[in-house]
């Protein structure tokens, strides 16, 4: 055993002393069968696990507790929400503590007169969205995950989903965040007015910041009106290119739809062996759009004509019952391709006008190196994400599957894009941080990690 693991294991000795002496009885988890869940998530991603205790906090004091011992003693942490996150953020290796927030699930206030709520982080984001439509109003973060992950999740990837086309990503509906530092101090951030400039703005610095630089107990969160009509569009391709050149076509004409989702022929077929459905005989793509507010029609009318002779068929609904089993398809993609093996879900975004061109690109990247790849998009903001499905009994990922992502990223680089739209960096996705921020834009961001977390104890070895 080194030095260095011999301090380890003290400083974890000593912090769960503390924690045990500090917490309440019912917060605080150890043992390998119980924290080994904890080293891996959604991704598939595995730390070196199993981390060394799990806090189940159920107040920002207890975030606030653990913090300033963990500081003090050098000891990682890694919050966690629903282990929903797609790219390895939560993953919490050997010797770290684990912040589980799940359970801080309270909606502490809806107030339908400023149109904003006060939430927990361990709130599902389809509850929210739920207790907002009583009074009219609706939560616009909608993420494929909306039934599982929590809005605490989602503003730590600033998540974006099915609506972000029209109503903008997580951070677009965050006014204010209450967070703890590292060292324990708790923070708020940000307002509860729609408008307001005073000092940095830390709300949208923390919002995508993976847990690396506090950890977020508590969000003031915008809320908007339903929308008065919506319209649902359903058009099929022979090939996917063509299906994301008609998005790009719809974006050229000045139209702007609240959502715009491409699923290619292997997610069609993949949603058909799951669950029966008969998506992929009607055609090689499927684009998925909605209009919403009073001109709904006439937009959806817009779209229409625009689809017309690039789509093999189009179809146009305004019932609601018509247009959830169209969106269900969308939402079932991910668990279905789940049951095809695992997937390793990236999610590049490219200037709109060239999503055709990422598109082949991805195809060819799938071709030479021999991995299946499973394309899906939120196609009006140029945001891809091409799904590698590997062998879910190997220990590592293939060596053809790097290969394969790294072109993709390459790609999505070279395009004008970015290697991640809404999923985050986690831990997955770190290897190629640096190529896309340059070498100024990276260091300035680790002088910003160290100046809120100057022992590097906030989930470390992801992000950056």
């Amino acid at each position: 055993m080194t030095l260095q693991s011999v301090e380890q294991a003290t400083a974890g000795a000593r912090l769960l002393g503390l924690l045990a002496r500090d917490l309440p009885p019912d917060r605080l988890t150890t043992g390998p069968t119980a924290t080994a869940p904890y080293a891996t998530d959604r991704s598939g991603a595995r730390a070196d696990g199993p981390p060394l205790a799990v806090v189940h906090s159920r107040h920002t004091d207890d975030v606030a507790t653990a913090l300033r011992h963990a500081n003090a003693l050098r000891v990682p942490v890694v919050p966690r929400g629903a282990g929903t996150g797609l790219s390895g953020g939560a993953t919490a290796g050997e010797g770290s503590l684990v912040l589980d927030l799940s359970g801080m699930d309270r909606i502490v206030e809806l107030s339908p007169d400023d149109q904003l709520a006060v939430v927990e982080p361990g709130v599902i984001t389809a509850d929210l969205d739920r207790a907002a439509a009583a009074h009219g109003l609706r939560y616009a973060p909608d993420p494929a995950s909306a039934a599982i992950s929590t809005v605490g999740g989602n503003i730590a990837t600033n998540a974006g989903g099915l609506r972000c086309a029209k109503y903008g990503v997580t951070r677009d509906s965050v006014l204010g965040l209450e967070a703890v530092l590292a060292d324990g101090t708790v923070v708020a951030t940000g307002r509860r007015t729609v408008k307001g400039v005073a000092g940095y703005d830390l709300t949208a610095l923390l919002t995508g910041s993976e847990g690396t630089l506090a950890v977020i107990t508590a969000a003031t969160v915008r809320l908007r009106p339903v929308p008065v009509a919506t319209a649902t569009i359903a058009a099929y391709f022979e090939r996917v290119e063509d299906a994301a050149a008609a998005a790009s076509a719809i974006t050229a004409a000045r139209v702007e739809p609240a959502m715009a989702e491409l699923l290619d022929g292997p997610v069609l077929a993949a949603i058909d062996a799951a669950h029966g459905a008969g998506l992929r005989a009607r055609g090689a793509a499927l684009l998925l759009l909605q209009c919403d507010g009073a001109g709904a029609a006439a937009e959806a009318e817009r779209v229409a004509s625009v689809l017309a002779g690039r789509a093999t068929s189009v179809e146009v609904t305004a019932d609601p019952a018509e247009a959830e089993a169209l969106l269900a398809a969308r939402r079932l993609a991910l668990p279905a391709l789940e049951r095809v093996g695992r997937p390793l879900i990236e999610d590049i975004a490219v200037p709109r006008s060239r999503l055709a061109e990422a598109v082949r690109a991805v195809e060819a990247a799938s071709a030479r190196h021999g991995v299946p790849v499973f394309t899906l998009a939120h196609a009006a903001d140029g945001n891809l994400h091409p799904i590698l499905v590997v062998d879910p009994a190997l220990a590592e990922l293939p060596e053809a599957a790097w290969r394969a992502a790294g072109e993709i990223f390459t790609t999505a680089l070279r395009l004008g894009g970015t290697l991640t739209g809404e999923h985050g960096v986690g831990l997955l996705k770190r290897r190629w941080v640096a190529e896309e921020l340059g070498p100024d834009n990276h260091a300035l961001q680790r002088r910003i990690k160290a100046a809120f977390d100057p022992r590097h104890i906030l989930n470390p070895g992801k992000a950056l």
